[in-house]
C-alpha cells in the first residue's frame, strides 16, 4: 500500500496561537504537510500557558502538546526587520500561511494577505478572526465562549428551568479550525488547476452560526418562534419525547428518536399508551418525559438495554470514559496516539480521525519546544 500521506511536499506556516488557528494546522500535519510553527523567542504560543487542568509535560501545558504535536518551531520576533525579513523569505517558500491576529495585525507587521501574496502569488493565506474583518465586533476578543454566548446557542442546552449553559468543549474554535482546513484545501485544489493562491476567512462567529444551521433553519422559517427547551431532560430544544438521557436504578439511559407507543410496549409502561398522536410527543413532551423517568428508575440500565437493542429502537448506554475505553468497540478503533519529544517526554493523545486508503494517520512527533528548529529550517531554507 502507498504509504505517501495526501499532503506530503506541502509547507505550511503556523502564526495562530490558542485553539482554532493551529487546530486545523494540526489536521493538515496529520495530513502529511510540513508545518512550521512561527514563534515569539521568549513565550511562544500564548497557549503553551493555557491550562484547562493543573496538568503540564515539559514546562507547557497538555492542551498546547494536543493541538501542536507533529509540527516544527521557528522562533522569530516580527518587530525585528532582520527576523522579519527571515519570515518573508520562509512565506515566499511556503505553501500555505495561517494567523489568527486581530484585524490589522498583521497589516501593521507587513504580513496582511495582499503583502504575503505579492511575495508568493501561489500562497493560500488562511485568517481566523472572532467575529469578521468588519463590523462593530470586528475587535472583541474572539474567546470561545464569549462567542458561544453571542451566538444563541446557549439556550439551546440544559433544561427549561435552567440559565443559558455554554457546551463543555470549545466548539467555536473546534468548528472554525475545521472550516479553515477545508476553505485552505479548497483553495489547494484550485491552485493545482489554475496555479492561484487564495484568502481563506472564517470567524468562530460565523462557525457557531452554521454549526446551529439545523436550528437556525427552523427558526428563519417558523415565524421566528424561539426554542423551547423542555423542562425534563433536555437533549434538544427542537425535538420531541423521548429525546434526552434518563437515569435507572444504577446509571443512564439515552432514548433518541421513536414512537412513544411503541417505547411503552417495549418498556411495559402503560401510560405512554395515553400519546398515540406523534404531534403530543412535541407539545406533551414534558409529561411523557416525566412518566419516562419515573418508570426508567425501576430497573438497571443493562435490562432496558435488553428489551431496546433486540427490538432496534434508538438507545445506548452512558458511559464514563473509563468505561468507553475499556469497550471493545472503542479498541478495535486505535484512537490513541503516544507522541514524545527528543528529550523523551511523552504524552498519550488522539489520533487524526481520518483514515487514507484504509489506512491511520498517525506520527509520533510531539510539540516542540520555542525554537527548536530554528537552527535547522535557517540553514534549509538559507535564511540569512
Amino acid at each position: 500500500m502507498d504509504t505517501i500521506k495526501p499532503l506530503e511536499g506541502l509547507l505550511v506556516l503556523d502564526f495562530s496561537q490558542f485553539l482554532a488557528g493551529p487546530s486545523c494546522a494540526l489536521r493538515l500535519a496529520d495530513l502529511g504537510a510540513r508545518v512550521i510553527k512561527i514563534e515569539r523567542p521568549d513565550i511562544g504560543d500564548l497557549c503553551r500557558q493555557l491550562y484547562i487542568s493543573n496538568l503540564e509535560l515539559d514546562g507547557d501545558s497538555t492542551l498546547f502538546h494536543s493541538i501542536n504535536r507533529n509540527k516544527q518551531s521557528y522562533a522569530a520576533n516580527l518587530k525585528d526587520p532582520a527576523d522579519l525579513e527571515r519570515v518573508k523569505q520562509l512565506v515566499a517558500r511556503a505553501d500555505v500561511l495561517i494567523q489568527n491576529f486581530r484585524p490589522g495585525v498583521m497589516e501593521r507587521i507587513g504580513l496582511g494577505a495582499a503583502a504575503a501574496r505579492e511575495l508568493n502569488p501561489r500562497l493560500v493565506y488562511a485568517t481566523v478572526t472572532g467575529y469578521g474583518s468588519s463590523g462593530p465586533w470586528k475587535d472583541k476578543p474572539g474567546q470561545d465562549l464569549l462567542v458561544q454566548a453571542l451566538s444563541g446557542m446557549v439556550w439551546l442546552n440544559g433544561d427549561a428551568a435552567q440559565p443559558p449553559l455554554p457546551f463543555g468543549l470549545a466548539v467555536a474554535d473546534m468548528f472554525a479550525g475545521a472550516h479553515l482546513a477545508q476553505g485552505i484545501l479548497a483553495c489547494l485544489v484550485r491552485r493545482g488547476i489554475s496555479g492561484r493562491g487564495g484568502l481563506v476567512e472564517v470567524s468562530l462567529l460565523e462557525s457557531a452560526l452554521d454549526f446551529q444551521f439545523e436550528v437556525l433553519t427552523t427558526h428563519l422559517n417558523d415565524g421566528g418562534k424561539l426554542p423551547e427547551r423542555s423542562s425534563v431532560n433536555n437533549a434538544h430544544a427542537y425535538l420531541g419525547a423521548p429525546y434526552g438521557i434518563y437515569q435507572t436504578a444504577d446509571g443512564f439511559l439515552a432514548l433518541a428518536m421513536g414512537s412513544i407507543t411503541r417505547l411503552g410496549e417495549l418498556l411495559d409502561c402503560p401510560a405512554l399508551a395515553e400519546f398515540p398522536d406523534p404531534k403530543t410527543w412535541f407539545s406533551m413532551r414534558d409529561r411523557i418525559k416525566t412518566i419516562l423517568s419515573d418508570h426508567l428508575r425501576r430497573d438497571t440500565t443493562a435490562a432496558w438495554l435488553g428489551r431496546l437493542e433486540p427490538a432496534d429502537y434508538w438507545c445506548a448506554d452512558v458511559l464514563t470514559w473509563p468505561a468507553l475505553m475499556a469497550s471493545e468497540a472503542f479498541q478495535t478503533l486505535h484512537m490513541t496516539q503516544t507522541v514524545r519529544r527528543a528529550n523523551g517526554a511523552s504524552l498519550v493523545t488522539t489520533r487524526c480521525p481520518i483514515r487514507i486508503d484504509g489506512a491511520l494517520l498517525t506520527s509520533a512527533q510531539g510539540a516542540p519546544k520555542i525554537g527548536e528548529d530554528s537552527a535547522a529550517i535557517m540553514a534549509e531554507f538559507g535564511l540569512r
